[in-house]
């Protein structure tokens, strides 16, 4: 069956989407939430307004058509691995115990591994990886791409790429261990229940560490993924000298998707002010992965239509890896080339 309405909790977050199809987990999820009925949807669809693109003139589209330059090639996941890994961290979140948790982790990782490989990605575009619209899965699955595309870039072995994408898949499993009403409460947390949430990554080292299977690096990530260069971080407080590479890497990534991901406590931040926050954090993350994530992550693919300061609606025609947050772009009613990182006489020119 299709749903065809949204399950929304009392803060606000998504449990269910509209038009998921239903499965086992999902009814029985539902009737402990004491929900009585649901509408599914019968019949045919009927079509939705799409939203309409901007009028382009012929010329200016003959002329975006011969400049613009494709980006690198990014991560994709089909949909058939996107329910793969969706399906597969379910489990292990819900089964930590289980003998198969290793083989498990290590196939989902492998998906990742693949189609990383089968494009030849070097770059990441986080709005099209989603796999869940639950927040745990999503999150795990964008921090692992983004730190192995990240791990590449810094000049990891394919090796280690495969384990840190292992260790960014389970650097939140210790939330396994916190109470769901703590995890989704909306309000401010009293400064008990927050050193309760701090404890999460001691629980996922805790998960991991008797399984010898596992890396110690991929243990350190999730151990040492909320720890700082100056030593400000927690659980435990190291600084640059006892802190992990891998956490290094994965710190980054975590800190980026959280910010720009709606939460029943928070509003997203834009891409762009969340890379500016990042930017300003040099005194607490490692300036040499942070380099390597400014190459790495596309704001603002090519095609991308996007509003100017100076009032004009624009096309991405190419992205810098040294400038993300100022691309080559194209005025669509002028036919105007902005090139917003070298051009100075676009100095005053932002994307709003």
């Amino acid at each position: 069956m299709v749903i065809d309405q949204a399950i929304i909790n009392r803060a606000g977050r998504v449990l269910i989407a509209r038009k998921a199809v239903l499965d086992e987990y999902m009814i029985e999820s539902l009737k402990k939430m004491g929900v009585p009925g649901i509408y599914i949807r019968e019949g045919e669809e009927e079509p939705e307004d799409e939203e309409k693109a901007p009028q382009v003139p012929k010329a200016i589209q003959e002329k975006y058509e011969k400049v613009k330059v494709e980006d690198p090639a990014k991560v994709k996941l089909s949909d058939s691995v996107r329910k793969r890994v969706a399906e597969g961290l379910k489990f292990l979140y819900q089964e930590v115990d289980s003998e198969s948790f290793t083989d498990t982790i290590k196939t989902v990782t492998g998906d990742l591994v693949k189609a990383i490989d089968d494009n030849s990605a070097i770059a990441v575009d986080i709005s099209a990886l989603k796999v869940s619209d639950e927040y745990t899965f999503k999150h795990s699955v964008d921090v692992a791409a983004m730190s192995m595309i990240v791990a590449k870039r810094y000049g990891f072995t394919d090796k280690q790429v495969y384990e840190i994408g292992i260790s960014g898949l389970l650097h939140d499993i210790g939330k396994s261990q916190i109470p769901n009403e703590l995890l989704n409460k909306a309000g401010r947390l009293t400064d008990e229940e927050f050193a309760l949430m701090k404890q999460h990554s001691v629980f996922g080292y805790r998960i991991l560490m008797p399984k010898e299977e596992l890396s110690n690096d991929i243990k350190m990530g999730v151990l040492q993924h909320h720890e700082k260069i100056n030593g400000r971080g927690y659980p435990l407080g190291v600084d640059m000298k006892q802190l992990n590479l891998f956490a290094r890497v994965i710190s980054i990534s975590d800190i980026y998707d959280a910010l720009v991901t709606e939460r029943p406590y928070k509003k997203p931040f834009s891409p762009r002010d969340a890379v500016e926050m990042i930017m300003s954090m040099t005194s607490e993350l490692d300036i040499d992965v942070m380099r390597c994530f400014m190459e790495s992550v596309i704001l603002y693919p090519v095609g991308t239509d996007v509003a100017l300061s100076n009032g004009e609606t624009a096309r991405v025609i190419e992205n810098s890896p040294l400038s993300m947050l100022r691309p080559k772009v194209m005025g669509l009613t002028t036919g105007r080339i902005y090139d917003l990182a070298n051009d100075l006489g676009c100095a005053n020119v932002i994307i709003l």
